[in-house]
């Protein structure tokens, strides 16, 4: 689409993916800190844009009937609160990839400072709810990313 402003999709350093976003108010609990759950939102966001910009199409395999990624495993560490109009930084980058599996490790930046790590565990499943080898191309796309660090 032509002229029309589209949402940032944070972009790719390296086999680094950095997505950009601020704090607003409806992020924050009344003491102006961000409640804890909505690290997982930024991060979902954040996960979902680095395989949109990677060239993973998610939704196309859903709409094809083939299945849709499930988070299989969450791992997070809270190590400092954000806070009202604070400028964050997520970080995320594909650990691991196997047939079925993707390890992506995340962190949640605040200038120098790292505010929260996260390891997400994201498998393929079916419509029925089974496991699903993930598609060659994304395996390759993962395959560049871990083991030669871009997507060059």
């Amino acid at each position: 689409m032509t002229g029309i402003d589209q949402p940032t999709e944070g972009r790719f350093e390296g086999a680094e993916h950095r997505f950009p976003l601020r704090v607003y108010f409806e992020d924050t609990d009344l003491s102006g800190v961000a409640y804890h759950a909505n690290y997982l939102r930024w991060m979902e966001r954040a996960r979902s844009d680095m395989l949109r910009v990677a060239g993973i199409d998610q939704r196309g395999v859903w709409e094809a009937g083939e299945g849709a990624y499930a988070i299989a495993d969450l791992r997070i560490r809270y190590r400092a609160p954000a806070r009202l109009d604070d400028a964050l930084l997520i970080v995320s980058r594909v650990a691991a990839a196997g047939p079925a599996r993707t390890v992506i490790h995340q962190t949640v930046r605040c200038g120098a400072r790292t505010l929260a790590d996260a390891e997400v565990v994201a498998a393929l499943v079916a419509p029925d709810g089974r496991p699903r080898r993930q598609p060659a191309a994304w395996l390759d796309i993962y395959r560049r990313l871990v083991a030669e660090g871009s997507l060059a």
